[in-house]
């Protein structure tokens, strides 16, 4: 049996939906253990792109089933859109997707105090989709779970308790125009109709498949860095996306988890606001941003765009406990002359031991750089690390050394086999 985690290293979007294809290859189970319809998880098959918000990477490949787990907030729109997508793809969910009956799940009113407070001067930078407002009403113990769409009763006395504070706050604070009770009741009692044969006790069904030795993969959703407890906070996601959150986030105790895989972006981006150290402003970051495609899959928003931090990533390493990794998008960094890393932090003169975990010291610092040779080759079709420019094997052993993170996967491209395989 083999239970591995699968986390991102940097602020998300390192290319997790590539990787959890690739991975899943060996796994049985795919779990996304937290986040919400925020997340958007990119798969190229050939010529044919997936982008997959809230179903696990994993279903891709026919004989993978999926959970999503207790930890994530469900989208009951996000969600409909998604399975008549990949329907229309020809790809079966029936008997293969199991959703956490203790999932929260994310209300109009969710959506709509998410886009108006990113209205307001405290812009932290999200994609307005509700997962702010949602995680605070589960954790204020006034959520609502997929559990509670089974008592039509209970149901609606829980939404009429929370749209008269909702109510409230939009009139008597925005100004808005108040949302409608019953509206809201009918649109979640289709959506039960809709969501019953996948919803399952997943906590159970994923405890039983690991006593059977199946191989279970976690996908985490954003990056370590987006962490509400070791994020650059108040700039963070509203959850656990660290190894540490596959746990309180699927029922799987951590006692049966083995490793985990992180996944490391050749460079640095982030989306959003909060501090960058490496963030590049200029030709380079505009570089870096057309030659890698970096829009958010879920929003289009233009990514920030930086130098790779080999400080912030080894953090990573140690809050996750990373035993191996994926390096992705190598190949954007073809054609640089030079390539810069930055190696560690300076502040007030002083070289710093550890990462800040405050902002107000993390804007200040001054990135350390060394700076390599770039390579000019086209590294997509290589196939093997032997393959690889000289130029090239010096930058990925860098990072190895600077991180503590071993490669094992090295993705050259979008594609499925646009991948170097040193596992083998």
């Amino acid at each position: 049996m083999s239970v591995t985690v699968l986390v991102g290293t940097q602020w998300g979007d390192e290319g997790k939906g590539k990787v959890v294809d690739i991975l899943s290859e060996n796994y049985k189970i795919v779990v996304r253990y937290q986040g919400g319809a925020n997340a958007g998880h990119t798969i190229k098959i050939g010529e044919q792109e997936f982008i997959l918000h809230l179903i696990p990477s994993g279903i891709l490949r026919e004989d993978v089933n999926c959970v999503i787990g207790n930890g994530v907030v469900l989208d009951p729109e996000a969600l409909i859109e998604e399975l008549q997508f990949l329907r229309s793809q020809n790809i079966d969910v029936e008997g293969r997707l199991f959703i956490s009956h203790n999932t929260h799940l994310i209300m109009p009113y969710h959506k709509l105090l998410d886009s108006i407070k990113e209205e307001g001067k405290n812009k932290i930078g999200t994609t307005g989709r509700g997962i702010g407002p949602c995680y605070n009403d589960k954790y204020a113990r006034r959520g609502i779970r997929i559990v509670d769409l089974l008592n039509k009763d209970e149901l609606v006395k829980k939404i009429k308790l929370n749209l008269e504070e909702k109510n409230a706050i939009l009139k008597n604070v925005y100004h808005r125009s108040e949302l409608n009770a019953e509206e809201i009741i009918e649109e979640y009692l289709k959506f039960d109709k809709l969501i019953d044969p996948f919803v399952k006790d997943t906590a159970l069904f994923l405890n039983r498949a690991a006593d059977e030795g199946k191989n279970i993969l976690f996908e985490g959703a954003q990056g370590t860095f987006l962490d509400v407890d070791f994020g650059t906070y108040p700039y963070v996601t509203s959850s656990n996306p660290t190894a540490g959150g596959a746990s309180t986030g699927s029922g799987l105790p951590p006692t049966k988890i083995d490793s985990v895989f992180g996944i490391v972006k050749a460079y640095t981006t982030r989306v959003g606001n909060g501090p960058f150290p490496t963030e590049l402003n200029d030709e380079t970051g505009e570089k870096l941003r057309k030659e890698g495609a970096e829009f958010g899959a879920t929003t289009g928003r233009p990514r920030r765009c930086g130098w790779f931090d080999a400080f912030l990533v080894s953090y990573s390493r140690l809050v996750n406990g990373i035993t191996e990794a994926a390096l992705t998008k190598l190949d954007v960094l073809s054609g640089f002359d030079e390539i810069k890393v930055c190696i560690g932090y300076e502040l007030n003169g002083k070289r710093l031991t550890s990462f800040p975990s405050d902002i107000t010291r993390l804007e200040k610092v001054v990135p350390i750089y060394e700076t390599l040779q770039g390579w000019k080759a086209d590294i997509s079709g290589a196939k093997d690390f032997d393959e690889l420019p000289a130029n090239a094997k010096n930058y990925i052993e860098f990072l190895e050394k600077h991180t503590g993170i071993f490669f094992s996967i090295i993705s050259v491209g979008a594609k499925r086999k646009q991948t170097i395989d040193r596992r083998k």
